[in-house]
């Protein structure tokens, strides 16, 4: 059997890929049992009655247990959370890493949470000899982790993947001077300088429309996204969404702006340009293993954010090429060719 151990995932890109995970495997004949954070028991799709459900609270205490009492029931574990398990067992583990955090912990963290990340890394420091291979999303990724946490080049695959939108786009009308962009509210997303530039924006030049995607999980982000309503900015918070609202979304959407300080992926990226959008975003190295932006910008200066915002309202603006590809069906075949060893 194999365990999908996702005990921290409950939100974000990365419960937007445990899903997708999940589907595919329900449709594959493999048998898996699935560890799960108890905060998503009622936001996850039917999983068949022959593969077994855990939900556990996210903690090292409730994981280890776990480990403890079944370290030798399955053949493969993915770890789909970053952390390989905190002893060795006799099975092939897999330990999906997606988590830029762990490499290098952004400034615009509180001190509590840079405490916290700082904890985290110390763990990894430990337990990364228990994972037999490394999975990441990206060749940035896998470089830095090798360097960070000295784990060989021949331990570290890079195997992206993500759901596709089926997105037709022929007659699609889309808004002038329009921008989404889809992430959670945790800092290092940027939201409080894009929400303030695109302000500036509209102040200069009176039209556009902002879209974005912050749930109850963030008051501080969505207090401020209600200020500027008052006072008559055109910011629309959808929310978490599903995918049929957010594809929608993004088709209606001219850009997405991507102002994220550090991501391993950038699910959003490949998401819009699926649909259709031409991409403003940071002027990091994440962008780039995604896709050829239209239009990139230093996301620490809030005059280079105006200054993408304002070049986008030109009519010849090249649009995005997208450069990764949806790498699902050989994760499956990894879990599944090693049940024999």
């Amino acid at each position: 059997m194999i365990l999908i151990d996702a005990i921290y995932i409950n939100n974000g890109g990365g419960k937007v890929l445990l899903d997708y995970l999940i589907k595919t495997i329900e449709t594959s004949k493999i048998e898996v049992c699935y560890l799960l954070d108890d905060r998503v028991k009622n936001k996850i799709q039917t999983i068949k009655s022959s593969n077994k459900t855990i939900y556990l609270k996210p903690s090292i205490i409730s994981r280890y247990l776990f480990y403890k009492k079944n370290k030798y029931k399955f053949v493969n574990i993915l770890c789909f959370g970053n952390l390989p398990p905190f002893f060795k067992t006799n099975s092939n583990v897999f330990t999906y890493f997606h988590n830029p955090m762990y490499l290098n912990i952004p400034k615009e963290f509180t001190l509590i949470e840079r405490i916290k990340f700082q904890l985290k890394i110390n763990i990894l420091k430990q337990v990364k000899k228990n994972s037999s291979f490394w999975l990441v999303q990206s060749n940035m990724i896998k470089e830095n982790l090798q360097t960070k946490f000295k784990i060989s080049s021949d331990k570290v695959q890079v195997l992206p993947f993500y759901e596709q939108f089926s997105c037709i786009q022929e007659d699609i009308k889309r808004e002038k001077a329009s921008f989404i962009y889809v992430s959670n509210g945790t800092p290092h997303k940027n939201h409080e300088r894009l929400i303030e530039v695109f302000c500036q924006f509209y102040d200069l030049h009176k039209i556009g429309k902002l879209v974005l995607t912050i749930n109850e999980d963030y008051p501080i982000i969505k207090e401020l996204i209600l200020f500027k309503l008052k006072q008559g900015y055109p910011i629309e918070n959808i929310g978490y969404v599903d995918r049929k609202t957010l594809q929608n979304n993004y088709l209606k959407s001219e850009y997405l702006i991507f102002p994220s300080l550090a991501e391993s992926f950038g699910l959003g990226l490949i998401e819009a340009i699926e649909c259709g959008c031409k991409v403003i975003g940071a002027d990091l190295p994440y962008t780039y293993e995604v896709c050829e932006p239209s239009l990139v910008f230093n996301p620490l200066e809030t005059e280079s954010i105006l200054k993408a915002f304002e070049k986008s309202l030109n009519d010849n603006i090249n649009p995005t090429v997208p450069i990764i590809k949806n790498n699902i069906n050989l994760l499956i075949n990894l879990l599944k060719d090693n049940t024999c060893n």
